[in-house]
């Protein structure tokens, strides 16, 4: 039963991570409006195509096996005994509301181990089908790759459930060493927390054996390799196993200073220069803040797409030939480029076009795990799409994001990826002229999702007291379902509209909500918007006097 799962998930990854991609942000249970621990996960990667993946809950015989695939590359790395006792799985969510994130930050290459059983995907997938807390799977996927090898570059996790927030650097130990180096702290219940593909971990309390784990050897490791001298009071997991250069402050690091800049009282200015790069004795950012107000999903909807409006990183400058004619807050990659002999640079934020996938997770102790435990999901760049409802007492996909015969180079108008791609790919190069219908549809559904939440988890508890579990799990199911059904089917009618008003780079005008047609029955005159101000003023000051028009033209 389980190689039918693993096939699945095969089909629905493709290539490997390149560097720079995923961003999680965290929100401790204290710092969130309703008491939920949030966390979200934007997994980033061009040529990614993937779904909403599932593991069934299961009972194995002792001796049993699990075949071991690269979450990347669907290499075969090997074989692992199977847990006794499995979980229900849906997303990166489990039964338990355990959820579980990353982003690969590197590290040393010396420290990678290619001989490892276990790469990171696989760990987050197995930490989920076998752990019912945040510390448990913490445990069990540290013992794991101490046992087996870890076959993955430097990797940071998020890792949650509905009463904590973790965050834990890992990495091998070298060619041949199938072992670990790792370090897990938790994040205070009134705090937020954010990672972007560069280690966030620093000084850590190793007294404080509450609300920090770490593996026996994490100092001495780096002593031997003559990575730290110091006290071990004075020892840094950044410092030792991961410095950040050019590049991690600045593509990375620089997401995680956005996130805190949007929430912090009075902005985050003081860390600027650390996010900018270029300083390189400025001072690095603490692993999380106090946030000047309480967050909910809809604020984690926010943060995740981010493109540093309003900051001096902001990607949409009128200065900018970047921005295309319609000033988009997109670049293309890679990220840096040569002119001249001279390397250059594109900002790389949060929301990003190459998202696979991307969910916020809601996780509630004070409900019934069937119904606190939420993931909401988008099947491409956050910005791009509306956050539909999966509770993680699912066990059946809606079809939208597990379609038959869709995959990296099949599209497939049944398919959430495709559609939404398809959508997103017409505004990314007209963002100004068409991205205020997309974005009219994707708030209107996430509000009705949040508005009517409420009621749905009402109901739902009524029936798990008179009908029992199974009879919540599927009214959830059912519902999960239908709303991410009709995103898709809203999501396509979006397509045809826009290409429809659009067309020819002129605009349709509409009034009360219809097309507007003349008194004989056909299409209004189009409006034909042009250049905006910013891109006149661009041409003529690079073009001269080339396409000025003289004064005293004849008639």
């Amino acid at each position: 039963m389980m190689k039918k799962y693993i096939i699945l998930l095969t089909l629905l990854t493709v290539s490997s991570l390149p560097s720079f991609s995923c961003t999680n942000l965290i929100v401790g249970k204290k710092a969130s409006k309703d008491g939920s621990v949030l966390c979200s996960y934007s997994a980033d990667s061009y040529g990614m195509f993937i779904g909403l993946c599932h593991y069934p809950a299961g009972k194995h015989k002792p001796g049993e096996m699990r075949k071991i695939y690269d979450w990347d590359t669907n290499k075969y790395w090997g074989e692992i005994p199977e847990a006794l006792e499995t979980y229900n799985v849906i997303g990166n969510i489990n039964e338990w509301q355990v959820t579980i994130a990353e982003t690969t930050y590197g590290g040393r290459e010396e420290m990678c181990d290619s001989t490892g059983l276990i790469d990171y995907g696989s760990l987050i997938y197995i930490g989920l089908q076998r752990s019912k807390t945040a510390r448990e799977a913490i445990k069990v996927m540290t013992s794991l790759v101490e046992k087996y090898g870890f076959n993955s570059e430097g990797e940071t996790f998020t890792i949650c459930d509905p009463n904590e927030a973790w965050i834990m650097e890992m990495q091998g130990k070298g060619p041949g060493s199938k072992s670990v180096v790792w370090v897990a702290q938790r994040i205070p219940d009134d705090a937020i927390c954010a990672h972007a593909n560069q280690s966030r971990i620093r000084q850590f309390d190793m007294k404080d054996k509450k609300n920090v784990m770490y593996s026996k050897d994490v100092v001495k490791f780096a002593r031997e390799k003559g990575w730290f001298s110091g006290k071990d009071s004075e020892f840094s997991w950044a410092d030792a196993y991961a410095p950040a250069d050019f590049g991690g402050r600045r593509y990375c690091d620089a997401r995680v200073w956005s996130f805190f800049n949007r929430w912090a009282e009075g902005g985050f200015d003081e860390y600027l220069p650390w996010a900018l790069g270029k300083d390189k004795d400025a001072k690095p950012m603490p692993l999380w803040i106090k946030a000047k107000q309480k967050l909910g999903v809809e604020d984690l909807e926010a943060s995740m797409r981010d493109h540093y409006e309003g900051t001096p990183l902001r990607l949409d400058c009128d200065n900018d030939p970047g921005q295309g004619l319609y000033s988009a807050p997109y670049r293309p990659t890679p990220l840096s480029y040569d002119v001249d002999g001279v390397t250059y640079f594109n900002e790389r934020p949060i929301s990003t076009q190459q998202s696979g996938f991307t969910f916020i997770a809601q996780m509630r102790s004070w409900l019934p795990r069937q119904i606190g435990g939420i993931l909401w999901f988008g099947n491409d760049d956050a910005n791009m799409v509306a956050f539909t409802p999966c509770y993680c007492s699912m066990t059946v996909q809606p079809e939208c994001y597990n379609t038959p015969g869709a995959d990296a180079l099949h599209f497939s108008m049944d398919n959430a990826y495709w559609v939404c791609n398809w959508v997103s790919n017409m505004v990314y190069p007209r963002y100004s002229m068409m991205f205020p219908s997309l974005k009219e549809l994707r708030d209107r559904l996430d509000n009705k999702y949040l508005s009517q939440q409420k009621a749905i988890e009402d109901e739902a508890q009524r029936i798990l007291t008179e009908k029992g579990e199974q009879a919540c799990a599927k009214y959830l199911n059912d519902y999960s379902v239908r709303e991410a059904q009709d995103m898709l089917r809203q999501w396509r009618e979006l397509a045809i509209y826009l290409i429809v008003k659009y067309n020819d780079m002129a605009v349709k005008p509409e009034k009360d909500g219809k097309f507007e047609l003349t008194p004989h029955g056909i299409g209004a005159t189009v409006k034909r918007p042009g250049y905006t101000e910013s891109v006149r003023k661009a041409i003529a000051k690079q073009t001269g006097e080339r396409y000025i028009v003289p004064k005293d033209t004849e008639k």
